[in-house]
């Protein structure tokens, strides 16, 4: 099992692993710090030291209990002493576009009560799918503004790791307790401060005032129930 450093320090940019199996050119790590395409979140990408010998990494993605980092070129092997060194300028950006969709995905459902049905993440735009009804374009430009108007408070971004039971006592998580597998004991909380709390793996910021300013770009029906709205960090 590959244990995911990010979920504890999403500004963890380097690191040093184990190689523990090596599949051709997919390498499994008893520790990383990269995150793993996800969640609508895209793959880290960097690179991994054995040495003076550098092996990029273009992609990382889930396997199992495992975490595959996939390089350029041959040459590590089960036993090897790495570095790892994350792509900070793409992992950045993801931070601060993945904590601005947890404040617009929540200032949308605090003014309409539509939940989330979708995201990607990339790194200069990010959308978010609700299932509304109608959509009001002319409503988005409000949601802009609240949206920013949290943002400028600067509010604290914390991580939290609550006994299952607990976090399902959190009323925005109890819509979660039957998608998560009875084998997830610890519940990872993402928390803004007096302003939300959801279950997320994904890696964030630790203040508001990282992000700056969002500007939706466009919106688009997607079928019935199933409005599509893209962002920008601005």
């Amino acid at each position: 099992m590959t244990k995911a450093l990010y979920l504890e320090d999403c500004y963890l940019k380097e690191f040093e692993a184990e190689v523990i199996k090596v599949e051709d050119n997919n390498i499994i790590l008893n520790q990383t710090a990269f995150y793993p395409e996800s969640g609508g979140q895209l793959t880290d990408k960097g690179k991994l030291i054995k040495d003076s010998e550098e092996f990029k990494v273009s992609m990382v993605k889930k396997q199992g209990p495992d975490i595959v980092h996939k390089v350029d070129k041959e040459g590590l092997k089960i036993g090897d002493k790495i570095k790892g060194i994350i792509g900070w300028d793409r992992r950045y950006k993801f931070m601060r576009y993945h904590t601005a969709c947890h404040v617009l995905s929540t200032t949308v459902h605090k003014e309409t009560g539509a939940q989330i049905t979708g995201n990607q993440i990339k790194e200069d735009e990010a959308r978010i799918d609700f299932n509304l009804d109608e959509f009001d374009r002319e409503k988005l430009k409000s949601y802009e503004a609240k949206a920013n108007e949290t943002l400028a408070k600067g509010l604290p971004v914390n991580l939290k790791f609550l006994p299952r039971e607990e976090a399902f006592k959190i009323p925005a998580l109890v819509k979660l307790k039957m998608m998560l597998p009875e084998s997830i004991k610890i519940i990872r909380v993402v928390e803004i401060e007096g302003f939300d709390q959801q279950a997320c793996a994904g890696t964030h910021v630790k203040n508001l005032s990282e992000i700056g300013k969002i500007e939706i770009t466009k919106a688009e029906n997607k079928g019935a129930n199933n409005r599509r709205v893209y962002f920008k960090l601005v």
